[in-house]
């Protein structure tokens, strides 16, 4: 089978074609390709904006220190400080012991520890804290219980030289 056209008519001998034209002949048959650019490039991976997210499941018991950047789910039992750049979650029925700080505090099992420099913390209704709470912005659900201060609503910018800034509130 020929790899070219034949041009020539039967019975007559083809003309000698020059090697640079048969180069050129090839390089012109070859279909274009683009080149690969970084949005094409399958071998690095995406970046992903959004956080990573860890979880304690439900029938484990931890104890240690969480530090770090990223999301942190409670669904079990942990016993230390929570240190992260991210959102922690305490799930119904999960149990956390140690000093929080985190973004955003959302809490619907049960916290005995102090929660500083949230940006938010979430009381569900069944919710049960025991600690001081300093914090941007405090929801609490009905039927959730806390017992301790609480700090919220305030800029320590705005509040410096203005006099004492704090609320206190508790409950059972």
């Amino acid at each position: 089978m020929a790899l070219w056209k034949d041009t020539t008519t039967p019975g007559s001998s083809p003309a000698p074609t020059p090697p640079a034209a048969r180069e050129t002949a090839r390089e012109t048959e070859r279909p274009s390709v683009a080149p690969i650019t970084a949005a094409h490039d399958t071998r690095r991976p995406r970046e992903r904006t959004e956080m990573k997210e860890t979880v304690i499941s439900s029938g484990l018991n931890i104890e240690g220190k969480i530090e770090g950047a990223g999301n942190v789910r409670i669904s079990g039992k942990f016993k230390g400080d929570v240190h992260i750049e991210g959102d922690l979650s305490i799930d119904a029925g999960a149990q956390l012991t140690g000093q929080v700080r985190a973004n955003l505090v959302a809490i619907a099992g049960e916290l005995q520890g102090n929660v500083e420099a949230a940006r938010r913390v979430e009381l569900a209704e069944t919710a049960v804290m025991t600690g001081d709470v300093k914090a941007g912005a405090l929801t609490v659900a009905a039927g959730s219980r806390m017992r301790g201060q609480v700090e919220f609503g305030w800029d320590e910018k705005l509040t410096k030289g203005h006099g004492d800034a704090r609320g206190t509130a508790s409950g059972t």
